[in-house]
């Protein structure tokens, strides 16, 4: 069984598997007669393929345990998915870099601040929603549209924080 130990998430060491989306370290510009601040593109949709589209869904995720195991990893070869906790719920995330094959040497595991969302790129392998202390709701940006956008490959890891 794989073991990771859960580091903080950053942006930088997220970078190989897509972007954090934290808008308290990004620029910003005021919008609607001043009243608003607008953090403009925190992170890259991808829809890919003919007749794609790009959905925006609200995800309710039961917390789990610690130490958290897993038994198989997925991705999304035809878009990225992005996930942004609506209540500043930390969650755990597991990713590996894109390609037919998983080396268990280059997969990693992050745990968020509560306030940082993170978009997955087209391919990346990564865990399902992994939300801790309690009961979640994530805004969820992915693609929709005809074509197979879900692969799955077994592999048994367990997350410790």
């Amino acid at each position: 069984m794989l073991e990771l130990k859960a580091e903080p998430l950053t942006a930088e060491a997220f970078a190989p598997f897509g972007d954090v989306i934290d808008a308290r370290a990004s620029e910003w510009f005021p919008i609607n007669a001043g009243r608003t601040r607008r953090h403009h593109d925190l992170a890259k949709v991808e829809t890919l393929g003919e007749g794609a589209r790009t959905l925006i869904s609200v995800f309710v995720s039961q917390p789990v345990e610690i130490p958290l195991e897993l038994d198989f990893l997925e991705r999304h070869p035809l878009g990225s998915q992005a996930f942004m906790p609506l209540h500043q719920e930390r969650f755990v995330v597991v990713v590996a870099p894109p390609g037919d094959e998983i080396d268990p040497a280059e997969v990693r595991a992050f745990v968020t601040d509560g306030r940082q969302g993170v978009n997955y790129r087209a391919g990346t392998w990564h865990a399902i929603q992994s939300v801790l202390e309690q009961e979640g709701e994530f805004l969820v940006v992915d693609r929709g549209g005809e074509g197979s956008n879900c692969d799955e490959t077994p592999l048994s890891m367990r997350v410790v924080l």
